[in-house]
């Protein structure tokens, strides 16, 4: 059994841990503390469940469908082309360069809405969290344990980004700082939907 929880551990701290699209999305959130923490818990409920998913034969399926995945992939880049145009658009205005009181907040249900579509419309969740763990996970002795443990690994992952982030905001709250965090996360996600389309 543990050698199946610290298989997942250890496998999703692995993949989670590169920058992409919802890291990037979730670091941006902490930095501006605009329900941080709301949305690194959607991350990691999302995330089990989609491992949950994938080791219980949802892997299979994504396997055996070259048109879902083909969906995922279109879909997913159309949606990072988006997305990065309105981060650089509000790198180029002065209203994005507004800290808390000064820039009008966001409401919770439309941060988790955001954060929702970050994190199911990038294919690379179907594509690593779902095909790939989810698939490795299928092979252990105790898949619950294997999912428990990438869980985990979101969760400390999550935790560590959302709360780390915001207790830096203070210090990063300089106007450049939020002009550079926008343009990198456009050139994040211009670079994963480039990627796709090419792939595709």
């Amino acid at each position: 059994m543990w050698q199946s929880y610290m298989n997942g551990l250890l496998m999703a701290l692995g993949l989670i841990m590169a920058i992409g699209a919802q890291n990037a999305f979730v670091l941006a959130q902490s930095l501006r503390r605009e329900h941080h923490l709301p949305v690194a818990a959607l991350c990691v409920t999302c995330d089990a469940l989609l491992v949950a998913a994938g080791v219980f034969g949802l892997a299979t399926l994504l396997a055996q469908s070259p048109l879902l995945l083909s969906i995922a992939r279109w879909g997913g880049a159309a949606f990072l082309l988006w997305y990065a145009s309105l981060a650089l658009r509000r790198a180029f205005s002065q209203q994005s360069l507004q800290r808390d009181g000064q820039q009008t907040a966001r409401s919770l249900r439309t941060v988790l809405l955001s954060a929702l579509a970050v994190t199911l419309l990038n294919p690379h969740v179907y594509l690593d969290t779902v095909l790939l763990i989810g698939s490795l996970g299928a092979q252990q002795s105790v898949p619950g344990a294997y999912v428990m443990g990438a869980a985990s690994a979101s969760l400390l992952w999550f935790s560590v980004l959302a709360i780390g982030a915001a207790w830096l905001a203070p210090w990063l709250a300089r106007p450049s700082t939020w002009r550079i965090l926008d343009v990198l996360v456009a050139m994040m996600m211009f670079t994963v939907a480039a990627q796709l389309i090419v792939s595709g």
